[in-house]
């Protein structure tokens, strides 16, 4: 069967644009604070989904939603399953957006929005690929899914249950990351350190507030403090600002001074690509004698974590020559006098290293401080070998649609539902030198670029199933 794959999805073009614009609209960022038995990760996340799943029932596809957390559009049958893992979960949208971030904008050949990117804009392309297959008659020789998660950005509580309650997919991808293939994904683990509450007379830090998720490079930072010198301690924040790549502000309140400092927020997987507004404003702070717990929590910051994107000053690097370095984000700073400090920490590690011996190095050096550390979560490093079908197949409908020969299959630090599955990748929708803006402000994706990858999708689809 001969199908114009690129012509096809430029037809979809209106109808894919007109989908999105309504999953865009839908503020889908997990809500625990206003959580219910209906929608158990909060109400945003749960209707992103049902509303791809609509789609799936207009299209004439068998849908199911599975207890409000996650959700399937079926085609085909047989013993076999192939599986397309997405998300309709996206993070906060944070501060310095040009444009309401939920509300899609085209402008410049591009789609702005939180979701255009990661990852509701790439899964909708995954299920148009999916409907190229039903709209041309394709019969696949197998069940597809396309499985919608609902917290790919937290707990990935969602896709959890559906492998607890449905079999295992038999091999699959995820459109959650960037083309050509991904077919190794580091391990993913996260820690918290606690310190006390107590503080010093002369200088006191009444709130330190920066981050809003362990995968995300915090783009602002605030901090109270009181100081024994205001005209002293303003002066050195605005010569700190002159020889530092950050921006800020300063002024005087009824409850001590206000900082803020804005960085630039990124994707864990890479902290170098973000500027760390939190570790920034305790490099400042570190410079005066504060005491006590609120000391010991600055000064961790400032001298262990700040810019060591490798964790090579607590002893943690590692480099594995296959799926490369160790990866260290301080995503969450808070400290109060109530209820003290605590610093939340998200590595990405490869081969040869583990959790459990970053988690020593981490200890040792919150140690010097009076910090305790535990950890809250792990995956290990995930790796398909390059000669797997799933690997190949995709590879070769990658080459021939793009003409580009020279990219291989790559390992990055991200974490993507691909790991879920023992034969599952990670695939598209991210092109080579295309901007990454995902968790960013202003996020994007080329409009061309996502029509290109639906194309893609809907041959990978049919190689992998049909042909």
């Amino acid at each position: 069967m001969t199908v114009d794959w690129k012509k096809q999805a430029q037809d979809y073009k209106a109808d894919y644009l007109k989908d999105l614009k309504e999953l865009i609209s839908i503020n889908s960022v997990r809500d625990d604070e206003h959580k219910t038995d209906e929608y158990p990760l909060g109400e945003g996340p749960t209707k992103a989904m049902l509303k791809f799943l609509s789609f799936g029932e207009r299209d004439g596809f068998t849908t199911k939603n599975i207890d409000n957390i996650v959700g399937y559009i079926e085609y085909g049958s047989g013993d076999q399953t192939m599986a397309m893992q997405a998300h309709a979960d996206v993070m906060p949208a944070g501060d310095g957006w040009e444009t309401d971030p939920f509300e899609m904008v085209e402008k410049d050949g591009n789609v702005f929005g939180r979701g255009t990117s990661d990852d509701k804009g790439p899964a909708l392309a995954a299920y148009y690929g999916l409907k190229m297959l039903k709209d041309n008659g394709v019969t696949p020789n197998m069940k597809i899914r396309l499985i919608i998660g609902t917290d790919e950005e937290s707990d990935w509580t969602g896709m959890k249950h559906y492998f607890e309650v449905e079999p295992e997919p038999t091999f699959g991808f995820s459109p959650d990351a960037e083309f050509p293939l991904i077919n190794g994904e580091k391990g993913n683990v996260t820690y918290v350190t606690t310190f006390g509450h107590s503080n010093g007379s002369n200088y006191t830090l009444r709130k330190f507030d920066s981050g809003l998720r362990p995968n995300m490079v915090p783009g602002n930072a605030d901090a109270l403090v009181e100081a024994s010198d205001n005209e002293k301690f303003v002066d050195a924040f605005t010569a700190f600002l002159d020889h530092n790549p950050v921006a800020g502000d300063v002024k005087a309140t009824g409850n001590g001074i206000a900082l803020h400092i804005t960085g630039k927020a990124a994707h864990a997987m890479e902290p170098k690509n973000g500027v760390n507004a939190g570790t920034y404003m305790a490099k400042f702070l570190n410079e005066f004698p504060f005491e006590g717990a609120a000391k010991d929590f600055i000064a961790y910051l400032a001298e262990d974590l700040h810019d060591d994107s490798r964790a090579t000053k607590i002893g943690a690097d590692h480099v594995d020559d296959v799926m490369g370095d160790v990866t260290m984000n301080v995503g969450i700073m808070k400290f109060d006098t109530h209820n003290g400090g605590s610093v939340n920490t998200n590595f990405r590690y490869p081969k040869g290293t583990d959790d459990k011996e970053i988690l020593g190095h981490l200890q040792k050096a919150a140690g010097k401080h009076d910090g305790e550390v535990k950890q809250i979560n792990n995956m290990g490093p995930h790796y398909v070998d390059p000669s797997d079908p799933i690997v190949s197949t995709l590879m070769h409908v990658y080459q021939e649609q793009t003409g580009d020969t020279k990219s291989k299959p790559e390992v990055v630090g991200g974490g993507t539902y691909a790991r879920l599955m023992k034969r599952g990748v990670a695939f598209g929708a991210l092109f080579p030198n295309a901007k990454d803006t995902m968790h960013q402000a202003n996020e994007f994706q080329p409009i061309e670029d996502l029509i290109k990858a639906m194309a893609i999708y809907g041959q990978s689809i049919y190689e992998l199933t049909a042909k």
